[in-house]
Formats: structure tokens, sequence, C-alpha cells
């Protein structure tokens, strides 16, 4: 899952936890599993970062662009 998507996903279980927590009360099992729905998330948003190596310029742009010249692989 990219950083982008759980960053989406992160706030969509933000929403939802407020929404349960309003509706049953901060001290609701509800509440605590939303919670720790979003936590959950933010530890792996946290995870992936620290597993990303860094991409150099070139890195990037044959990501952005695999069908560019300075983009092929060959094989000896």
């Amino acid at each position: 899952m990219s950083n982008v998507k759980i960053e989406e996903q992160i706030e969509q279980e933000l929403q939802q936890a407020r929404e349960v927590c309003d509706i049953n009360g901060a001290t609701s099992g509800a509440c605590a599993a939303a919670w720790d729905a979003v936590e959950e998330l933010q530890a792996e948003a946290s995870h992936q970062r620290q597993q990303e190596p860094k991409k150099n310029s070139l890195q990037q742009y044959c990501e952005d662009n695999p069908e560019a010249a300075e983009c092929r692989l060959y094989e000896d």
C-alpha cells in the first residue's frame, strides 16, 4: 500500500473514529476500537516510511516515466 493511500485511509479512519465516539461516547468500547484502528494505520505508515530507500532523481524519473530511453534495462 502506498503512503498516499495509507494517508487517505488514516484520514477516513480519523473521521470515522470521531463519529463513533460522538455517537457511542468517549469511553465506549467502539470508540476505543476505532482509535486503535487509527493507531494501527499510523504505525504502518511510519513503518513503511522507515523502510523506503531514498530514490535519486533518475530513479524517481524512471518510476514516473518507465518508457523513457534513460530507463531501459539491458541484459548482458
